[in-house]
């Protein structure tokens, strides 16, 4: 069993690439124990979604010119 460093240390990296199926099933697994970890996978889903509603508002917004 993979300990809380290694699984935080996935949950990251799934973040940006496709994670295996051995390594989703090895979070899978340990979150289901860990509720430190399971926040810590919660809080990086909330932090991405809210960075991507940022950027997007930005990008979405009327340039203000005088």
């Amino acid at each position: 069993m993979r300990n809380c460093r290694e699984i935080t240390a996935l949950v990251s990296q799934g973040m940006d690439k496709k994670l295996s199926f051995g390594e989703r099933l090895a979070i899978g697994f340990h979150v289901m124990m860990c509720s430190h970890c399971r926040n810590f996978q919660s809080q990086s889903q909330f932090m991405r979604k809210a960075a991507r509603r940022y950027t997007g508002q930005l990008q979405n917004r009327p340039d203000k010119k005088p």
